[in-house]
């Protein structure tokens, strides 16, 4: 009996030695003051200034400096954050560099056109009479053809032969008119007043003169021809 009450104190004092002798060996390590104070509440009222957030540089994103469009602009005077550096409007040096020649380029071609017949406008009347040349024909006749070669605004011309009337008053139309004249023998002269001037601007007239073989004599035009002046043809018929 004796053997097992010291059996078991003997069991019981092993393993209590081995519960001390195993133990984790824990020491609780301090937290680490920074330094750092707790924010303080600003008490009730208090107004409390916007934060200033500084501009952030734009980097320069080209490698070479010999390939950037513009020196100055890889200088970035764009930054993040900074107000006034940045419009979506475009300014003049991207616009097309061509644009500051077309007001000149047109303006050559409306002058251009006028000089032409093709465009009318209130310009400068032409005011004195305008010679088609002298000539010699052996045709009985000639066929005289009229139009307006530019707007049809309302050119009224008067023809005469030896200042006998041929045709009071011919309105101008897109069309040619034809109007049919016998030579008298020996000396001609057939004239083309303008009597008005269209609504658009001088009198404008295109004329062609064919002999009795439809030989072209005249082709020629008057532009801006003031009211009253007259464009003249001279023609000899010989036996």
């Amino acid at each position: 009996m004796k053997q097992l009450l010291f059996f078991i104190l003997l069991i019981t004092t092993l393993s209590a030695s081995a519960q001390v002798e195993f133990a984790p060996k824990f020491k609780p390590i301090p937290p680490t003051n920074f330094g750092i104070k707790p924010k303080k509440t600003p008490p009730p009222g208090t107004i409390i200034p916007p934060m200033e957030i500084p501009g952030i540089k734009a980097p320069n994103v080209f490698n070479s400096t010999s390939i950037a469009p513009v020196q100055s602009q890889l200088n970035s005077s764009y930054q993040i954050g900074k107000k006034d550096s940045f419009s979506m409007i475009p300014s003049n040096e991207f616009a097309n560099p061509g644009d500051r020649f077309i007001p000149g380029m047109e303006k050559d071609l409306d002058k251009t056109l006028k000089d032409q017949g093709l465009k009318e406008g209130r310009g400068a009347l032409l005011k004195q009479n305008i010679s088609f040349g002298d000539f010699k024909t052996k045709a009985e006749y000639f066929i005289i053809r009229l139009r307006d070669f530019g707007a049809i605004d309302g050119d009224l011309v008067k023809v005469t032969s030896n200042d006998k009337v041929i045709q009071s008053e011919i309105f101008l139309d897109s069309n040619y008119r034809d109007i049919k004249i016998i030579l008298d023998k020996g000396f001609n002269k057939m004239e083309f007043e303008a009597l008005n001037i269209g609504t658009l601007g001088g009198n404008t007239a295109e004329i062609q003169i064919l002999d009795d073989r439809k030989n072209v004599i005249v082709h020629d035009y008057w532009n801006n021809l003031a009211a009253g002046f007259k464009a003249s043809v001279v023609v000899t018929k010989e036996d």
